[in-house]
């Protein structure tokens, strides 16, 4: 019986088994999860990212593709992996023989475009190839790859080989003393890429570790200049530096046309990462001068959009100063502009996503602002639109600002997601001077925790004067055009029940309309 059984169990497992995988050429029936695939932007010297294709058999047989290769072979600037495979010895990345396909099932090809792609077509924008999959019937089945590439300038510091194979990476001297700080990054020069003192509209600038204009020095950024910063990188402007953002008013009033703008935003290109937060760190304000001016930049993605701050906070002589007009910062991860005891004035300016604040001024200084719309809708229960204080608190330490603090804000938006988007916090016995003179703010009375507040309405009628309070998210809503997509601008004739002061409107809005008449609060004047 115990031998029957043995040689029954052996006949099922032996009637059970594959035929030994027996593959057959492919005769060109396979499909594909895309016809095209489109990798990004990329600059010269920067490879792409990865991107994915899938590859099905919906046939019942085992298949063998004779080869999988691309177009231009092992001259392509493309790169393959297949299934974890890398390909023919001498052709890795480019060209695979007998790649086998079960029945039923796909295979994942993967993606790249190398950093050489630009100097392979110099004459063309577009860099593009195939991926033929051959048969043994007729002509190979095809998938087409496309690339965007572009030229640009690239402004990152140097680095000294070890004797153990390590680099060390320039780092700055940002007061021009000799010390240098344990900041990676590179002092601009006039002989490199053009002169870095003059940002241009010719090329992209890409940035990797912190550029900085030093002592004495100034940058000039062109209209329709683009910059992309590498993860952890930025821009310093030094205590007696100087920055000059020369972006432009964009073409007839159009709302939606950067071409004349400047743009910061990070490096990676791809529309997956074209509104995520974070990707570099910040533009960082130490310059005392008071000509420090920017005008219609576009920032984006970045951790603090721009970071005023003395580079001494001990010193109270120590005041960074800064003018920004017709500005939209967007998508920071921590705070869109953050003031530390610093002189800023702005008009037009709009703010919006932002992980903490959308505009933070602290540890006191001297703020006027006309026309902004500061709107925050960060998907948090915490962040603000506005923040103001007169403290700044490291690790150790609470510094505590001794001079007046002054804060205008006239005309201006002040709205958000949340029930609360103002917030005012006060550690000294100081003077703490503020006033919001014809606003629209978003402040709900939860539970009554305004009502014995001297800081906010309707306690303190003093500081807010002729000011729009909204209480919940049907009264003064300013009804934008789309939030998530940051167009903050109106989309009824809202302002025909709001006043403004007149004396803060004599300028046209951000896009160029003029405020003749029926003036709207916030950045942008309505246009039917």
């Amino acid at each position: 019986m115990r031998k029957l059984l043995f040689l029954f169990f052996i006949t099922i497992a032996l009637s059970s088994c594959r035929k030994d995988f027996e593959f057959e050429p492919n005769t060109g029936g396979l499909e594909f999860s895309k016809d095209t695939v489109y990798l990004d932007t990329v600059f010269s010297n920067i490879g792409s990212s990865t991107y994915r294709l899938k590859v099905f058999n919906k046939s019942d047989k085992d298949i063998a593709i004779p080869k999988i290769q691309l177009g231009k072979g092992v001259n392509s600037k493309y790169r393959l992996m297949i299934d974890g495979m890398t390909g023919d010895a001498g052709a890795q990345g480019k060209i695979f023989s007998n790649v086998e396909l079960l029945a039923k099932d796909s295979l994942f090809i993967f993606i790249e475009v190398t950093s050489d792609a630009a100097s392979a077509n110099p004459a063309d924008f577009l860099y593009t190839d195939q991926i033929q999959f051959t048969n043994v019937t007729g002509a190979p089945q095809t998938v087409e790859l496309v690339t965007l590439i572009q030229d640009a300038y690239f402004i990152y510091p140097n680095r000294t080989l070890n004797p153990d194979n390590t680099f060390t990476y320039e780092k700055l001297d940002i007061d021009g003393n000799g010390t240098f700080e344990d900041i990676i990054g590179s002092t601009l020069s006039h002989t490199e890429n053009d002169d870095e003192y003059h940002w241009k509209n010719t090329k992209p600038y890409v940035v990797y570790g912190y550029a900085l204009v030093p002592n004495n020095e100034e940058l000039i950024v062109d209209a329709g200049a683009r910059v992309h910063f590498h993860a952890n990188s930025g821009l310093i402007i030094a205590k007696n530096g100087k920055l000059t953002v020369n972006g432009q008013d964009p073409p007839l009033n159009d709302k939606e046309d950067v071409t004349n703008e400047v743009i910061f935003e990070g490096d990676r290109l791809e529309p997956g990462f074209s509104e995520v937060p974070g990707q570099w760190l910040a533009i960082i304000n130490f310059s005392n001068r008071n000509d420090n001016v920017i005008n219609h930049l576009t920032l984006k993605n970045a951790t603090v959009g721009i970071l005023s701050t003395p580079s001494d906070v001990d010193d109270a002589t120590d005041i960074p100063q800064l003018t920004i007009n017709n500005s939209q910062i967007y998508n920071c991860s921590n705070v869109g502009i953050l003031g530390r005891r610093s002189t800023i004035t702005g008009r037009n300016n709009v703010i919006n996503f932002c992980g903490e604040a959308s505009l933070a001024c602290t540890y006191g200084g001297t703020y006027n602002f006309n026309h902004c719309t500061f709107n925050n809708n960060w998907n948090s229960s915490k962040q603000v639109a506005v923040l103001l204080n007169d403290y700044y608190k490291d690790a150790t330490t609470l510094y505590i600002n001794n001079p007046v603090n002054i804060f205008n804000f006239n005309n201006c938006v002040v709205y958000g997601s949340n029930q609360i988007e103002l917030r005012i916090e006060k550690e000294s016995t100081n003077t703490f001077s503020y006033r919001f003179n014809h606003c629209l703010i978003k402040l709900n009375n939860i539970n009554n925790q305004f009502s014995n507040n001297i800081f906010y309405p309707p306690t303190n009628t003093t500081d807010f004067t002729s000011c729009y309070i909204a209480t919940n998210s049907s009264t003064f809503n300013p009804k934008f055009k789309n939030v998530s997509k940051n167009k903050l601008w109106l989309n009824e004739a809202w302002n025909t029940v709001m006043t403004n002061d007149s004396v803060f409107s004599s300028f046209n809005d951000i896009v160029g309309n003029s405020r003749s008449s029926n003036v709207a609060l916030g950045a942008y004047q309505f246009v039917p």
